[in-house]
């Protein structure tokens, strides 16, 4: 009999539970918020917070063993390593800022973070993977959604940090350490792959909308509540009511499997019964099924033709064309195809994607990683506003990149990378005007920068999975963050940290190696970093336009007549 792993949930309660869990990723969007105390309780100059910067996108982005696992184990023991890490990582800060353990060396911290950071990755993949295989015909939309909920993860790490911790990043880190593996232990049951989303059911699209909408409000009531709450001391209670509503915001997803379950649509078979429709096929079978399903699922399930009793001669043909291309192995996949990872890095549209994002991702982490001293050189004295800020437009960059993006390789077949062309345009102007610190430009030249780094990402993810596609994209996508790391050693830790630590021993006239701890005031701190920043956008925005002109004819071939469609399968199986 044929199965399809998973049980018989919707799709659904997946991505209502991942919503949760991807909250729970974005901890190392909060290292801004605590990056003050490493320097002030532990006395690091810029270079050695920026070296921990470093660490923290590291930890964050090093995907590649998550991306392995996620073909081998299900995502529940996924979410089991990244609580653990989160736990050991976090803790062991704590311990640190709290000054329980004393003169703990420099190179442990910084592992530390790697570790703790790290298990972001693990979440990341257990639910991005599991839920662009659950919905397959609507992967940018299920992309823009979790990374939009993962940029909105920093805000609401503010709203706990400022509103309920007072601002204590003792406490704050403790929170990350324990609140971590509760929420993932509490949803792992709930993530887990199930039958793909045909994309047949016409109120699919309003369910997107829905979740979009939700996740638009919560951003609204986090930036608001957030900044209020900078404004006037709240008491207590306000305090409690305010996370009160935020909790059930993030709740609110759950009401669209809440909703299917009790209305269930009439007239039309479940997917478990038009799989239940070939049982004869045999046992012996089902391995090569199941790489079909996965990485055809947009095509073949986009029109019911897996599953219709009346099509059985098709899937015997399917599988004809299966076992054949198994044995033709000298023939290498096509873009659109599934690619092994070995087969993808000797691609020029992988580099050429791999850098574009390593320009885009690279750049915006080194002004996230030196936000607060970005802010306290150009006088901003409360730094939480700033990050809150940025979460914000982080997450409608990622939520608008996976949507537009969507609506216009659908409409227009336009490639998705030409929003990450716009979007590095963009990137340029703000660094410039962080660069002449103009007054009156801060807080738009980060919301600016927000949106456009959180647009790089979303476009990134669904583009890697149409180019490469689906059955390896755990590895292939994961190895496409690596630019986030890369860029934020190069820019932020060799680059910003020396000249922010020059020109505070400038500023102090002390040399720079006695410096400890001092603070740079002035446009001068970041300046020529931004120059530099500008520079390398511009040579992103070329690249970026060469890989839109090479890839536009595959753009072309699969949303050809406005909806996804893959190659055929005989030649996604010649890959295995």
């Amino acid at each position: 009999m044929l199965k399809v792993k998973g049980g018989s949930r919707p799709p659904w309660v997946g991505l209502g539970a991942a919503v949760w869990v991807q909250i729970a990723s974005g901890n190392t969007f909060t290292f801004p918020l605590y990056s003050h105390s490493l320097k002030a309780v532990l006395g690091f100059d810029q270079r050695g917070v920026t070296l921990l910067g470093v660490a923290n996108d590291i930890g964050e982005n090093l995907g590649l063993l998550p991306g392995l696992a996620c073909n081998k184990f299900p995502p529940w023991l996924l979410l089991v390593v990244g609580s653990v890490a989160a736990f050991l990582g976090y803790g062991l800060l704590f311990l640190a800022i709290s000054q329980t353990l004393n003169s703990l060396p420099y190179w442990l911290l910084w592992i530390a973070l790697v570790v703790a950071a790290n298990s972001s990755a693990w979440l990341t993949t257990a639910v991005l993977v599991t839920n662009m295989r659950n919905f397959p015909a609507s992967r940018g939309s299920v992309a823009g959604i979790l990374k939009g909920y993962g940029g909105l993860s920093g805000a609401v790490f503010t709203e706990i940090y400022s509103i309920v911790l007072r601002n204590s990043s003792p406490n704050f880190l403790l929170f990350l350490a324990v609140g971590i593996p509760v929420i993932c232990f509490s949803m792992m049951y709930l993530v887990r792959p199930c039958t793909p989303a045909t994309g047949d059911d016409p109120a699919e699209p309003y369910h997107f909308v829905y979740v979009q909408v939700l996740s638009v409000v919560l951003g609204v009531y986090l930036l608001v509540t957030t900044i209020l709450g900078n404004i006037s001391p709240l008491s207590d209670v306000a305090s409690y009511v305010l996370l009160a509503v935020m909790i059930l915001l993030l709740i609110a997803p759950l009401a669209v499997p809440l909703k299917m379950t009790l209305f269930p649509r009439n007239g039309s078979k479940s997917p478990e019964q038009r799989v239940g429709s070939s049982e004869s096929l045999t046992q012996g079978k089902e391995e090569i099924v199941e790489p079909l399903l996965a990485s055809s699922s947009a095509d073949a399930l986009g029109n019911g033709s897996f599953y219709d009793q009346d099509d059985s001669s098709e899937v015997a043909e399917l599988l004809a064309l299966g076992e054949g291309a198994v044995k033709q192995r000298k023939r290498r996949p096509k873009r659109g195809e599934d690619f092994k990872f070995k087969e993808a890095i000797v691609k020029a549209d992988f580099w050429l994607m791999f850098f574009v994002y390593f320009v885009g991702v690279g750049t915006g982490v080194t002004v996230l990683n030196n936000l607060a001293q970005i802010g306290i050189a150009q006088g901003e004295e409360d730094t939480t506003t700033l990050l809150s800020i940025f979460s914000f437009c982080n997450f409608v960059g990622r939520l608008g990149g996976g949507v537009v993006s969507e609506h216009f390789v659908r409409t227009k077949t336009i490639p998705r990378t030409i929003w990450m062309t716009c979007t590095q345009t963009i990137m340029l102007v703000a660094y410039l005007m962080f660069a002449y610190a103009v007054s009156g430009t801060l807080y738009p030249a980060v919301a600016f920068l927000g949106v456009c780094y959180g647009a790089q990402v979303s476009v990134m993810i669904p583009t890697v999975s149409e180019l490469f596609g689906l059955k390896h994209f755990g590895v292939l996508g994961n190895f496409m963050s690596l630019g986030n790391p890369i860029g934020a050693f190069f820019f932020s830790a060799l680059l910003a940290g020396n000249i922010y630590d020059n020109e505070a021993a400038k500023q102090h006239g002390i040399g720079l190696l006695l410096d400890s701890g001092v603070s740079c005031i002035g446009p001068n701190c970041f300046k020529l970093t931004f120059f530099i920043l500008a520079g390398v956008c511009g040579a992103g925005i070329i690249l970026s336009i060469i890989l839109t002109l090479r890839i536009r004819p595959v753009y072309q071939m699969l949303y050809a007549g406005g909806s996804f469609r893959l190659p055929q399968p005989q030649a996604s199986s010649s890959s295995s």
